[in-house]
């Protein structure tokens, strides 16, 4: 596999270490980024070739990875397009539609869109994918084989539905640092040490996720055995009951998932 990176930011660089480490040749990489301060760390860091713009060797991959932010994906798509051949092309920008890009890339219609979070950048990340039904079985596999480099991977049947990934894990991440915060606040409020409290917040999600993700149990499950009749925990819960906070969270769900689509719109504007 001949794999090019349009763009070297964070999500290039998880990528390419994590193709490396799982035995990808770094000769078989490339990564086209303008910026030659970013290109030399890349050269550098994995030791991969790196080129300002897409010339013959780039565009002679069987996949391209579009790995740069929303905004600047036309301008990223212009000198691609009519150039491809039969390549695959994913996509991993947030909000960018495929017939956008299909438009934008001439009509190339080899492409996957996917949707990633940020714990990738430390392998442990999962990506939603979707895929039209001119990809073939076999592009597909290639596909999950190269975000699988990020962590897990899961399919939508339908685009639209990657609005709804954005908005469970690509701004899940935000959710759960924000509880960590919040957890950590409060145990400082009633006095504990800073330090002291934010050990225990971080711990105890780490530990939370861990156990959840061993369980054959749903989390459903999970809570109801710690929740004691009358008990701290049941007198926790039952504040957040009264405060109707699984709607008000559910609620925060669907406005992350149409602000994905509004951007959709935005961005695909000529």
């Amino acid at each position: 596999m001949k794999l090019t990176f349009i763009g070297g930011g964070n999500m290039a660089n998880a990528l390419v270490g994590g193709l490396i480490a799982k035995g990808a040749k770094r000769a078989s990489l490339t990564v086209v980024e303008p910026v030659a301060a970013a290109r030399r760390r890349l050269a550098s860091r994995c030791r991969v070739r790196t080129c300002a713009a897409p010339d013959a060797r780039a565009l002679a991959a069987d996949t391209l990875v579009l790995a740069v932010k929303p905004q600047d994906m036309r301008a990223a798509a212009a000198p691609l397009a009519g150039r491809l051949g039969g390549a695959l092309v994913i996509s991993i920008a947030a909000g960018i539609r495929l017939k956008d890009l299909s438009r934008w890339l001439g009509g190339h219609a080899k492409l996957i869109r996917c949707m990633p979070n940020t714990p990738a950048l430390i392998g442990a990340g999962i990506t939603g994918l979707y895929a039209p039904a001119g990809v073939s079985a076999a592009e597909k596999r290639r596909a999950e084989r190269i975000l699988g480099a990020l962590g897990a991977t899961v399919w939508v049947g339908d685009e639209a539905l990657l609005d709804t990934v954005t908005a469970v894990s690509g701004s899940g991440p935000a959710y759960v640092f924000w509880f960590i915060e919040q957890l950590a606040l409060a145990g400082e409020s009633l006095g504990l040490a800073a330090e002291v409290s934010r050990k225990l917040a971080l711990q105890t999600v780490l530990g939370s996720a861990q156990l959840a993700a061993r369980s054959k149990e749903p989390p459903g499950v999970l809570r109801e055995r710690v929740t004691s009749k009358g008990g701290t925990t049941a007198a926790a819960l039952a504040v957040f009951e009264q405060a109707r906070l699984a709607e008000h969270f559910r609620r925060a769900i669907e406005a992350a998932s149409r602000r994905g689509a509004e951007l959709g719109e935005l961005l695909g504007r000529d």
